[in-house]
């Protein structure tokens, strides 16, 4: 939003760091958000911001374009608009964050596939540093799925819901346990969340816990 914003969030994730505190970071890049200062703008200076600011971090989160734009490292031949994405490249994104950034932990990339502005294929990836594995969700017999959500109400704050949920997730004694686990519960949550109009997520645990593990389908059930 600014550079005072952007200074006063680097001081933050520093600090916090310092401390001993886990921090999370959305790259969640917004080209018209980039605008400040006398040098350049846009994708040049998101980059040269988030620069400084992931070292700081330990669980980072971004969408499918976000490591292009932020980190300048793009998933082979994916085409996000054309409904078309390389999910299993994603790995190989994960793994040159990592080694780029070898403070961060934890990577997760939410994976849309935008077939038209009402049916989206919602699905992600997460990355474990320490034991070099990405998992994806949701799944069927152990083969990456994508929710097909055919009729999207509101897709704005599908991303944040994304991001809180994983947080909870990882947090949660039951559910942090396992990656996977924590995964598929972010993404349903987020599934969910197309299907409600505006950027607060109303659905229950118990919801999610049912799309989570159950509806193999990836039809959203409200």
């Amino acid at each position: 939003l600014s550079e005072g914003a952007a200074e006063a969030a680097i001081a933050g994730a520093r600090t916090a760091r310092e401390l001993g505190i886990t921090v999370s970071c959305d790259l969640n890049y917004r080209s018209k958000l980039w605008r400040w200062g006398d040098g350049p703008h846009g994708r040049e200076l998101a980059r040269k911001t988030m620069a400084r600011l992931i070292p700081h971090v330990d669980v980072l989160i971004g969408n499918e374009s976000d490591a292009d734009d932020i980190l300048g490292i793009r998933a082979g031949d994916s085409i996000v608009d054309a409904g078309h994405l390389d999910v299993q490249k994603y790995q190989t994104v994960a793994r040159q964050t990592v080694a780029k950034y070898p403070n961060i932990r934890t990577m997760a990339i939410t994976l849309r596939e935008s077939i038209s502005a009402s049916h989206n294929r919602w699905g992600a990836m997460i990355y474990d540093a320490d034991t070099e594995r990405a998992y994806f969700a949701p799944t069927n017999n152990g083969t990456y799925e994508p929710h097909e959500i055919k009729s999207i109400v509101d897709r704005v704050g599908a991303g944040d819901s994304f991001g809180a949920a994983l947080i909870f997730a990882l947090r949660d004694p039951d559910l942090g346990a396992d990656l996977h686990d924590a995964l598929s519960f972010a993404v349903a949550a987020s599934a969910l969340c197309h299907s409600i109009e505006g950027d607060f997520n109303f659905v229950s645990r118990d919801e999610v816990l049912a799309l989570a593990g159950g509806e193999s389908s990836g039809r959203v059930k409200r």
